[in-house]
């Protein structure tokens, strides 16, 4: 008896010490995640959210189902993360296992699948995905990924064309959502998951959360026209490569990017897609399409000490509406940050300011991100959003070269601060391409290329940001 009890005590204070060395080795490794991924370069004179990267978000996908690009990201009302997958941008590896659009050996991708498949994983996830706050996906549906959903939610006879590239996915206050393409051509005409052989994605889509089809705006552009008003479907504009979109709910107007081929924010009413205004850089209008084309990349006038460029550069990236009554938008050629005025009388209308006076045409003031980058590879200000406090206090600013989130106090512009580095590993970017974020300020992102991954940081401590920091945005650190 006594001898059992000796075992039981020795077992019993084993167990304890393990139970220990389990505590220990959790903390040690929260503390190396918080140094990893957290706020860095913080501004001594400012303040700033904590954040820590969630390295099991989002959970595992079902179906075998692996992420192309991610090219849009955003999360709604209901705190529900909404992601634009690009199934097409898988590799043979990646698509192991699809059999989709299977033709003459070839997966919908084309890829040879005379034999069959060539490993155990994967299959290519459908276009639009919804995940909760705790990362479990719930719903997925669109796109050529998406067996049968085309012939039965996308008819060309509707109006509705699924693009060839995937881009910015947007989530208004009626939960409406809406889809954004950027493919400049056909992806191959021999492949099963060409979606639109017209030409250039020219459009935006509207559907319902489960993705039925509401309303397209814009059609198939043959080339840049930044002053169209009714060229598309239906008389709605006709656009070119738009990349992002965001509706005022005090107005129902949308706001679209557009983008990649033209060099505009152009407003259109979103519930009939027809069209309202537009305004290109310093809120010129009309926008000189010409003179854009002519002045190639941005270091062409960078070098030049031209830092003032009277033009949106390729691509206009990203358009954002704070609660103030603010635009900001991402003029990503050219490495910077323009805001504008929603309230203004003369925002989307004829309107000339090719020096950039603050307070005409609407146009308010704009900041140099990283004004050193190249944009070729391919430019700085990629995405951007607000926290959620009450005044929105900070601007958090994505860079997809430098592949950081700059913290920026949205009084003043100033960046006290930065979030995730260049890398394969948590909290780390290739190739950021979109920020979004909850109602509790937890930020979400998203990576093309290569990186094809979805990331959450948690925020912890101070809700907003305050302070003073560095007038430049961006550059090497010291």
């Amino acid at each position: 008896m006594r001898k059992i009890l000796f075992m039981l005590a020795v077992t019993l204070a084993s167990g304890a010490a393990l139970a220990q060395g389990s505590d220990a080795f959790k903390q040690s490794m929260m503390d190396r995640l918080v140094k990893q991924t957290g706020v860095y370069n913080k501004s001594p004179t400012g303040n700033v959210p904590s954040f820590v990267a969630d390295p099991a978000w989002p959970q595992n996908l079902p179906n075998n189902w692996l992420l192309g690009q991610v090219a849009g990201l955003y999360v709604d009302r209901h705190d529900h993360v909404w992601i634009s997958n690009r199934p097409r941008t898988m590799t043979n590896d990646e698509a192991a296992l699809d059999t989709a659009g299977l033709a003459a050996g070839k997966n919908g991708l084309g890829f040879d699948r005379p034999n069959g498949a060539i490993g155990d994983c994967c299959n290519a996830a459908p276009s639009v995905m919804e995940f909760d706050a705790s990362g479990k996906l719930l719903r997925a549906w669109g796109g050529p990924a998406d067996p049968g959903w085309l012939e039965k939610k996308c008819k060309p006879a509707e109006g509705c064309i699924w693009p060839n590239s995937e881009h910015g996915i947007y989530v208004d206050h009626n939960d409406n959502v809406y889809i954004a393409g950027n493919g400049r051509n056909p992806v191959s005409p021999a492949s099963a998951w060409t979606t639109h052989k017209q030409g250039g994605d020219g459009f935006v889509l509207k559907f319902d959360r489960d993705g039925n089809f509401k309303l397209r705006i814009g059609g198939t552009p043959t080339a840049p026209d930044s002053n169209d008003t009714n060229g598309g479907f239906n008389g709605t504009p006709l656009m070119f490569l738009p990349a992002d979109m965001v509706v005022d709910p005090t107005t129902n107007r949308l706001y679209v990017a557009d983008g990649y081929g033209n060099r505009r924010i152009l407003i259109v009413d979103a519930a009939t897609g027809k069209y309202v205004g537009h305004f290109g850089a310093y809120g010129g209008n009309p926008v000189d399409d010409t003179a854009a084309a002519a002045g190639g990349r941005w270091m062409n006038d960078y070098l030049k000490g031209n830092k003032k460029p009277a033009f949106f550069r390729n691509p206009v990236h990203c358009v954002k509406v704070a609660n103030d009554g603010k635009i900001y938008v991402c003029d990503r050629g050219n490495n910077r940050v323009q805001v504008f005025d929603r309230n203004s009388a003369e925002l989307g209308k004829p309107c000339s300011n090719p020096t950039g006076i603050p307070g005409k045409c609407g146009y308010l003031s704009e900041n140099l991100v990283s004004e050193k980058t190249d944009t070729v590879l391919p430019g700085s200000a990629v995405s951007m959003n607000f926290s959620t406090d009450k005044a929105q206090s900070c601007l958090y600013v994505g860079d997809n070269t430098n592949m950081t989130i700059y913290v920026l106090n949205r009084s003043n512009l100033q960046e006290l601060g930065r979030l995730g580095r260049a890398g394969r590993m948590a909290g780390e970017f290739h190739w950021l391409h979109q920020v979004s974020l909850d109602t509790k300020g937890n930020i979400y992102t998203a990576e093309v290329d290569n990186g094809k991954r979805i990331q959450k940081f948690l925020r912890y401590g101070a809700a907003g940001c305050s302070g003073t920091g560095s007038a430049t945005i961006g550059g090497v650190l010291k």
